[in-house]
């Protein structure tokens, strides 16, 4: 939140990606030493690794599914791609991380080339404690309320975003 105001709504990530929720679990995302906080910028070298992501909760037989998307591929002035899926896990218990999880579909970096590009991660209550996802047959024009509803995920409970633009762009998105 900044200065009392939903970030996710300031940089339309709910609107584009995501229905209006109330975060109710702690979602941490860390590339090197440096976490995600909404609407920060990272720039191509700083996200060519898998983030550490660390998921809170107190009941360990409660399992969750990470999407990690671009609504703005493959520019933000025409999104045709929307959403760009670059990432998807299930199975992730609570109080762990992705390691602990499935991964159906393996991290791809974020490259923009044109645009200042938001990457937001969304973590979804899982309603059993194994789902049997497909992967997609191709990462564009992935829907993550479509998904959730095609897998009867259960509440979405977290979302972060960054925003990224090729290594030597200028400019940002400020909240």
């Amino acid at each position: 939140m900044s200065r009392g105001r939903d970030t996710l709504v300031l940089g339309r990530v709910i609107g584009d990606v995501l229905d209006p929720f109330t975060k109710s679990i702690d979602l941490r995302v860390v590339y090197s030493s440096r976490q995600v906080i909404n609407g920060c910028d990272l720039r191509p070298s700083q996200v060519i690794h898998q983030p550490r992501i660390e998921i809170g909760g107190a009941d360990d037989c409660t399992f969750y599914t990470l999407v990690m998307v671009d609504p703005d591929a493959p520019t933000p002035t025409n999104p045709n791609m929307r959403e760009y899926l670059h990432w998807l896990v299930t199975d992730i218990p609570a109080t762990t991380g992705v390691n602990f999880g499935n991964e159906v579909v393996s991290y791809e970096s974020p490259m923009p080339t044109t645009g200042i590009h938001r990457f937001v991660f969304v973590l979804f209550l899982q309603l059993r404690r194994e789902i049997n996802v497909y992967a997609p047959r191709s990462r564009q024009n992935f829907n993550t309320r479509d998904f959730a509803e095609l897998y009867e995920l259960g509440l979405l409970v977290a979302a972060v975003y960054f925003n990224g633009q090729r290594e030597n762009g200028t400019g940002g998105r400020r909240l």
